[in-house]
């Protein structure tokens, strides 16, 4: 029986392909941006494993008979019609845990060029504003500020750890309890209504699934206190976006920082981009050069293992294992 043959959608670093060839029959998109659909299609007939981050519908996987796993270089898989693959016996695996600590930095990045106006300050001061205006608009503190973390898993918790380092009371919601760390460090489970009511910030860090697309809205945007703030770097669907702009352009909370939006990229028309307090950026969370290497080599590591028998580091759906297609 030949090698299995491995298809790597997107550009990656040659040590990689070079590790993956040493076990698999390697072929890959080696041009920037995303691999075209036609050539993706194509690729995919006789692929036993496929690494990168596509969309994949069960039309998609109906063109890959020998397909037994998608192994996504990201954390998020709701690019996945997972109903599909597990009706198919497809494994996906994704690049948990490896971008944790850069998303939480950039959560707290957002925070403080929000509250602090960072990004308007420096239009304001490029604009010749400083020479004409005697006093500069007044931003809102972090340190002490009520931080509420919507989603306790890796990436929430990470944000609350440095938050402490910002002296910020946290509290968080969640289906799982940290009871651990709430006797540790004073974090404070309460229920979603309260934590957007109590909190001078919100973050966001939710999976996106069909039970919470759109799980913030109107309803719970109506909860903040004006002088608040919502962050989002999780998935732009998760946000009720009309609300969102709705809230802003009312005033009814302070301003937002997203990462992420219903349609990306995102229209130019989105009225979101000609807003002072709203910070803006293109779905970058995990966007330095060590983490999204990390995030690559951890999809590789999945697809070598499956290649050679051996468990997946981080299935997204461990149940189709004992059916999966042995090499």
């Amino acid at each position: 029986m030949g090698k299995p043959v491995v298809f790597v959608t997107r550009a990656v670093h040659a040590s990689i392909l070079q590790r993956l060839g040493a076990v698999c029959e390697v072929r890959a998109w080696t041009e920037k941006g995303r691999c075209p659909a036609d050539v993706l299609a194509k690729e995919i007939q006789d692929a036993d494993v496929v690494v990168g981050t596509d969309h994949w519908d069960d039309a998609l996987m109906a063109r890959a008979p020998r397909l037994r796993h998608i192994a996504l270089t990201s954390v998020g898989f709701d690019m996945v019609d997972l109903e599909a693959a597990n009706r198919r016996n497809i494994l996906v695996t994704n690049t948990a845990g490896s971008l944790t600590d850069t998303v939480a930095d950039l959560v707290f990045a957002l925070m403080l060029a929000v509250g602090r106006r960072v990004c308007e300050m420096d239009r304001w001061l490029r604009a010749g504003q400083w020479r004409e205006v005697a006093m500069t608009p007044m931003g809102r503190d972090l340190h002490h500020a009520t931080l509420g973390i919507l989603g306790f898993g890796r990436i929430g918790v990470a944000v609350a750890e440095r938050a402490r380092g910002f002296q910020m009371p946290v509290l968080y919601h969640d289906v799982i309890r940290r009871t651990d760390l709430e006797q540790e460090y004073g974090y404070r489970f309460v229920e979603k209504d309260a934590l957007f009511g109590e909190s001078d910030y919100v973050t966001i860090h939710t999976t996106l699934t069909e039970n919470n697309r759109r799980l913030v809205g109107a309803a719970e945007l109506g909860l903040m206190k004006p002088a608040a703030f919502l962050i989002n770097t999780s998935r732009g669907p998760v946000v009720d976006e009309q609300a969102l702009i709705a809230a802003l352009k009312r005033g009814q909370i302070a301003g937002a920082a997203l990462d992420v939006f219903e349609q990306e990229p995102v229209d130019m028309a989105n009225p979101l981009l000609t807003m002072e307090n709203v910070v803006l950026l293109p779905h970058v969370g995990s966007a330095t050069e060590a983490t999204r290497r990390a995030m690559v080599e951890l999809a590789a590591d999945n697809a070598l293992a499956v290649c050679q028998g051996q468990p997946p580091l981080t299935p997204v759906n461990p149940e189709v294992l004992p059916r999966l297609r042995p090499q």
